[in-house]
């Protein structure tokens, strides 16, 4: 096994930070602490290039080893005896370590916990949500720090592509203009780094399926492939729209609610997609309530369901969705009177409520977004509210009850979020 382990070790050294990449932000907190630190998301978007960044950006960095190895496929926890020795043959004693995908090691938290336990820092990334959270909280509790990491946000995007921005030309015609031809571009290209760079199709149907087989069918042993094909194509063509277990049963072929919600908790793991209940005071309700699924990316959701271009205002949803989510907000959504997108906790209390629109130029549309926010803001008794538009003047409305919302672009609430 040592002589196996040194190949790969010397194979990978090779992976390093280059200048092109594009740098994500981290918590100082998370990288200079005594915690095990964390790196969640989805796969392929960009778990492994932070983890070179936060290497280079250390004076320790040989103790890096990618469990995503096919030549590792019989490495077990019995053998992580063996890769300690063998990175102190190679380089020494050092006491930060990188481990790449170590979910794919069943009780990998031991020896990490050992690792902790000695003193050393330890990074590692996965691609499992449900997995890591549940061996952390066994072997780990209080001991580690978690990052998720998305697809790029907008910002990241328009890093990528060369496009600087001030604030100044949010207000420029001629730099408005074009960051709103990125915006557009962001809005279906979406985020993941790879896609950007190649611009193939086939790129994100082998990202998919890997995705669904190796994260959802593997390691679930689940068999019929057909049937989640099936919920997961339907789910995106109507992605952030209500819908509940029982409704999903009729239309994917799928006979029992309780396999629907199987199957929803397994795509979520993964972190394909995310489900966002209505807020509700009772938990009991809160769970029983039809809930609304968003996808981690709009390039993705594209590829994989089947929507119309009218529709894309539902696009747009799901990227206000993807940002508060990497901004570590409590998602809602709420139904009363009428219906709002978006309403956020934090802690016992909502203390913000959003809406999203396409555009307003139609008559009444503009009354019934109003109207949505203003169910919400009355029902948590909030002072003011948010509509979201894909592009229109930034402005402050005020409603009769004394209440005001705040007009913005989309694309200008993502910068300044």
């Amino acid at each position: 096994m040592k002589e196996l382990l040194k190949t790969v070790i010397y194979d990978q050294q090779g992976s390093f930070w280059k200048p092109e990449f594009i740098r994500r932000e981290v918590s100082a907190g998370v990288l200079e602490g005594e915690r095990v630190a964390v790196i969640s998301g989805i796969r392929r978007c960009g778990k492994s290039t932070l983890l070179h960044q936060i290497r280079d950006s250390r004076p320790e960095k040989a103790y890096y080893f990618n469990f995503d190895d096919e030549r590792l496929v019989g490495f077990s926890v019995e053998h992580f005896q063996a890769l300690q020795e063998t990175f102190i043959e190679l380089f020494g004693v050092q006491k930060t370590w990188y481990f790449d995908e170590i979910q794919n090691v069943p009780g990998w938290e031991r020896f990490v916990r050992r690792l902790h336990d000695m003193g050393h820092k330890v990074f590692i990334t996965g691609s499992n949500a449900t997995m890591l959270s549940r061996e952390l909280g066994t072997h780990l509790t209080g001991r580690y720090s978690q990052v998720e990491l998305f697809p790029f946000s907008f910002k990241e995007f328009l890093q990528y592509r060369g496009a600087s921005f001030s604030e100044r030309d949010m207000y420029h015609t001629e730099s408005r203009g074009l960051l709103l031809q990125q915006f557009n571009a962001y809005a279906v290209e979406g985020g993941f780094p790879v896609y950007l760079r190649e611009k193939q199709d086939d790129y994100l149907k082998s990202l998919y399926q890997g995705i669904l087989y190796r994260d959802v069918m593997v390691r679930h042993k689940l068999t019929n492939e057909k049937e989640l094909l099936e919920l997961v194509h339907f789910l995106a063509s109507n992605a952030a729209r209500l819908t509940s277990y029982s409704a999903l049963t009729k239309v994917s072929g799928i006979k029992h609610p309780a396999t629907i919600k199987n199957y929803l908790s397994f795509l979520e793991e993964a972190y394909l997609l995310f489900q966002v209940g209505k807020y509700d005071y009772s938990l009991k309700k809160q769970i029983q309530n039809p809930k609304k699924v968003y996808f981690i990316d709009n390039a993705l959701v594209r590829k994989v369901g089947f929507l119309f271009s009218e529709e894309s205002g539902r696009l747009l949803e799901n990227m206000v969705f993807l940002q508060l989510r990497r901004q570590g907000r409590e998602v809602f959504y709420h139904h009363g009177q009428r219906e709002c997108d978006f309403v956020i906790r934090e802690g016992a209390h909502i203390t913000e409520a959003i809406q999203v629109c396409e555009r307003i130029e139609q008559p009444g549309t503009l009354e019934r977004e109003m109207a949505g926010l203003a169910d919400a803001m009355q029902a948590y008794n909030l002072p003011s509210g948010t509509l979201l538009l894909r592009d229109g003047p930034e402005r402050t409305i005020n409603i009769p009850d004394g209440r005001n919302i705040r007009q913005i672009p989309v694309w200008k609430w993502l910068l300044a979020a």
